[in-house]
């Protein structure tokens, strides 16, 4: 155990040695200024009419499919998280081409200037607020309705879409002028999905983007104060619709999402369109990828700080479950242990309902059902529900370990003296230990690596941070990398803490006299 430490500590100063020295290189070039790219896709598709049969990918939640699937035979879609996500995708031939906004492949296309797209757009979508269900959504719904009717009227809507769409450029692009708010009506709670550029992105600690400069000033006009979650896409519809956030950003309209949900009028439109591969003409080595891919998932705009506070919520998370989770565990089998068919009853239930449906589902319960009209935070509710499963994984473990005891160290520790409490804590559960700790030591691992799903539910955890990185940086494989070192970390410390546990109660290593305090002796 102490070598794989050394080994990580290593790896770990390596990493921060080489961050510094990137951090004192100018990054190279991504690609010539003024450059184009090339307009010939390396698969020789031209037309949509080609499409037939191959895989196409598409983002989770956008519906853009269904504008094209009557005009295809035979094709494959395959469904991604990110939009930025396709890009490797296209790269390793797992796709021959993707669906998006023609707007969010020019934004792409800056640093992966051998993108190439379909002329022939496959249809135009409508881009609406969805208004949160909540006692004030009809306030907010006339209020945004009003906002965009003004500004579209006043040119304010065309200059914004002109700055952050027309004339993207990541190192030009941010909010120049942070409007002022009073605050005085309160604050609203603003789903976004934080890792699309020109949209929503981080930028220096802070969300920017159309969607966010556009919010902004909806605040500032109505007296709120603004508060953006960052969440997976396919979360803001139905988080709005439960009334967990007050809007939610860049809906696509559709008859059935109106029919189920308050939108506003459509506050940008704009044309969805095939992206295909085509050939890299930039010649860069594989170092000066590599340097250059460093550079901008770390030292840029000191992107390793994201990482840094994705690793202590992630760990606050964890942590903070077992912590509970264990106590919860422990309580339910002290109430069933004697048989009390209430308790029995009652944590039975439970411990089907839990681990009957994922994790990510019983998150998604939690925050958009059960605590969906609460200010609760996502950590809050992170930190609740896995609890319940971990404690359900402890009270299953109790009842494997005190299963494995004889009945005759219970009847022996009575003859000795010991009350029905003492013999629990002192002879049967330091047995019992030995048998469902190294599972116990399983559920601990388990529970790092499940809580890589809490983007879900607007938590700005470990995993969240690097797909909010590697969206900025068109590059996933520093921010992979980066992500599954602190995993391994966080697994290897926190199973090191219950291996010293689990040390320390070994009856074969308690002294005699400790075992035997507490007894009462005999005549």
């Amino acid at each position: 155990m102490m070598k794989k430490f050394r080994y990580i500590s290593i790896l770990l100063v390596m990493v921060m040695v080489f961050t510094a020295m990137m951090g004192m290189i100018a990054p190279a070039a991504v690609y010539a200024e003024g450059e184009e790219p090339v307009n010939e896709a390396l698969n020789g598709i031209t037309t949509i009419e080609q499409l037939n049969g191959k895989r196409l990918g598409v983002q989770t939640g956008v519906l853009y499919e269904d504008l094209i699937k009557d005009e295809l035979e035979g094709e494959e879609w395959l469904y991604y998280k990110l939009p930025n996500d396709m890009i490797p995708a296209l790269e390793n031939n797992k796709i021959d081409a993707y669906l998006i906004e023609e707007v969010g492949y020019y934004a792409q296309r800056y640093e992966h200037p051998e993108l190439v797209r379909l002329e022939e757009a496959v249809g135009q979508c409508e881009f609406a607020v969805i208004v949160g269900n909540n006692d004030r959504q009809d306030l907010l719904f006339s209020q945004i309705q009003e906002f965009i009717a003004d500004r579209k009227e006043s040119g304010w809507l065309d200059a914004l879409y002109d700055y952050w769409v027309k004339n993207w450029d990541p190192n030009t692009c941010k909010i120049e002028n942070i409007p002022e708010t009073t605050g005085e009506n309160g604050s609203v709670i603003i789903a976004i999905e934080g890792g699309y550029e020109p949209f929503s992105f981080e930028s220096g600690g802070q969300f920017s983007g159309y969607d966010v400069e556009f919010m902004m000033n909806f605040c500032a006009a109505y007296g709120y104060q603004w508060d953006f979650k960052s969440m997976e896409f396919d979360s803001i519809a139905p988080g709005c619709i439960s009334g967990k956030y007050d809007f939610g950003m860049n809906i696509v309209v559709d008859e059935e999402r109106a029919e189920n949900s308050v939108l506003s009028d459509p506050y940008y439109v704009c044309d969805i369109i095939f992206v295909l591969e085509g050939e890299d003409t930039r010649n860069m080595g594989l170092f000066e990828k590599l340097k250059n891919s460093f550079y901008k998932t770390f030292v840029k705009e000191d992107r390793w700080k994201l990482f840094a506070e994705g690793l202590l919520r992630t760990l606050a998370i964890t942590v903070s479950s077992v912590i509970l989770g264990t106590l919860l565990g422990f309580a339910a089998y002290m109430a069933c242990r004697h048989g009390n068919k209430v308790a029995n009853t009652l944590t039975g239930a439970v411990d089907w309902f839990i681990e009957g449906i994922p994790t990510v589902v019983f998150l998604m319960i939690l925050s958009f059902i059960i605590f969906g009209n609460s200010h609760l935070s996502g950590t809050i509710i992170s930190i609740l529900g896995f609890s319940l499963i971990f404690g359900c994984g402890v009270y299953n473990n109790l009842k494997v370990g005190m299963g494995a005891i004889p009945i005759g160290q219970t009847e022996a520790s009575r003859a000795l003296g010991y009350s029905d409490t003492q013999s629990f804590f002192k002879i049967l559960l330091p047995q019992a230990a030995r048998h469902f700790l190294p599972i116990y030591k399983s559920n601990v691992v388990s529970l790092i690596k499940e809580t890589s799903v809490v983007g879900y539910i607007a938590v700005m955890d470990l995993t969240k941070m690097g797909d909010l990185v590697r969206s900025r940086t068109y590059d996933p494989f520093f921010a992979l990398i980066a992500v599954a070192i602190m995993y391994f970390v966080m697994e290897a410390v926190l199973v090191r803490i219950v291996n010293r546990v689990e040390f320390s109660i070994d009856p074969k290593r308690r002294p005699k006299e400790k075992i035997l305090d507490g007894i009462v002796e005999r005549e």
